[in-house]
């Protein structure tokens, strides 16, 4: 090996070159900051500097949020519709991570360690590049690449907006409201549950449901336009099934479920891959399933098309929409007395878990999709003791 070789420098790939413009120009920033503020306090400027400094690498976000608090965050998380431990991990990174960066740009430095998750104020600069070093830093694999998927994917689970200007890739955060302390005037809220009102309900009904099949399907054309009038015409041809959980201080709808009673000639769907199942996600006009009317005593089968209740409410009214449940359930089988099936598509791991404990079976699984139905019979449902779950 030649001297010259010997002092040859390692090539640096375009990712590091780019953080490492990204760190001198930090630097650069904030030796202005020093110079601007005057040198009363020398010794205290140089600290300042050492701790934003470690701030601003990714690596050391366990430093400002310790890991125990960080899986506290994604534990509440993973009650949201599409998420993954993944994506929960990566988001409260991300937060954490472009939180700093934002009080660095704003020259503040909040106090370490952190007591609680923090968001950045408006929008953020984020290269995929820095979104690689924020989700991948202690892992082995991971690139720009898949960073860009994952920031794609947290924008279909409308946990963050993503834009950009023609230079550079901003970011700004829609706060889940249970990551944020609860209001203490919606600790003490009480709930009713009634019929569906397709004149007033429909709207806000349809934007809780898309925000809940957003991250399922990117195409987002008109989706609550569409999910409103589907469920408008649901209403029209069988309402029972359909009920709503609301705050009974303003009557705004938190939470719902729709039990669709099938025809015999649809039941067959329920044996074919799941993703053959969807509607109210997909832009198809047809949908795969009809609707039985009262009376029909051929009717065997019924479909929980939906089942949501807003994650800030979901632990004080879960028990009480499942007890309406089963008194819906049992008004149905007046209007359908040959009602002996529930089937229900499953596209949330923790709304499996609800479906378990309600002793639903795992029936076929979609090849392509990460869906699959549920079974369980009508009869057992309605001799469960749902205060007791």
């Amino acid at each position: 090996m030649t001297r010259a070789m010997k002092l040859r420098s390692p090539r640096r790939s375009s990712k590091q070159i780019e953080v490492g413009r990204s760190r001198a120009k930090f630097l650069e920033n904030f030796v202005i900051f020093i110079y601007k503020a005057g040198a009363k306090a020398p010794a205290l400027y140089i600290n300042i500097v050492i701790n934003i400094v470690s701030a601003y690498r990714p690596e050391a976000i366990d430093q400002w949020l310790p890991p125990s608090l960080q899986q506290h965050y994604v534990t509440i998380l993973l009650r949201h519709i599409g998420m993954t431990r993944r994506r929960a991990e990566c988001f409260v990174r991300l937060s954490l991570y472009l939180f700093l960066k934002d009080c660095q740009s704003r020259k503040i430095l909040p106090k370490s360690p952190l007591t609680e998750l923090s968001f950045p104020q408006g929008w953020v600069e984020c290269s995929c590049l820095e979104a690689s070093e924020v989700f991948y830093s202690d892992k082995d694999r991971g690139g720009d690449r898949s960073a860009g998927m994952m920031l794609n994917k947290l924008v279909d689970l409308g946990l963050i907006q993503k834009q950009f200007d023609g230079n550079c890739t901003q970011i700004k955060f829609n706060l889940p409201s249970d990551l944020l302390k609860a209001d203490s005037q919606d600790a003490n809220v009480n709930f009713a549950i009634d019929a569906f009102a397709p004149r007033s309900d429909a709207i806000p009904i349809a934007n809780l449901l898309a925000s809940n099949y957003n991250w399922l399907n990117r195409n987002h054309d008109a989706v609550t336009y569409r999910i409103a009038n589907i469920l408008r015409d649901w209403a029209n041809q069988y309402a029972t099934g359909l009920r709503v959980l609301r705050r009974s201080d303003n009557q705004n709808p938190i939470g719902f479920y729709a039990f669709y009673p099938t025809k015999r000639e649809s039941e067959i769907k329920f044996f074919e891959p799941p993703s053959r199942g969807l509607h109210l996600s997909q832009v198809a006009d047809v949908d795969p399933f009809q609707i039985a009317l009262a009376g029909d005593t051929t009717c065997r089968s019924l479909f929980v098309r939906s089942w949501v209740i807003d994650s800030k409410y979901r632990q004080a009214s879960q028990t009480s929409l499942l007890i309406d449940s089963q008194k819906t359930l049992a008004q149905m089988q007046q209007d359908f007395p040959n009602l002996w099936d529930m089937y229900t598509l499953i596209i949330h791991p923790s709304y499996a878990e609800l479906c378990l404990a309600l002793g639903f079976q795992k029936t076929s699984a979609d090849p392509k999709m990460p869906l699959y139905w549920m079974y369980q019979g009508v009869d057992r449902f309605l001799q469960l003791d749902m205060k007791s779950l």
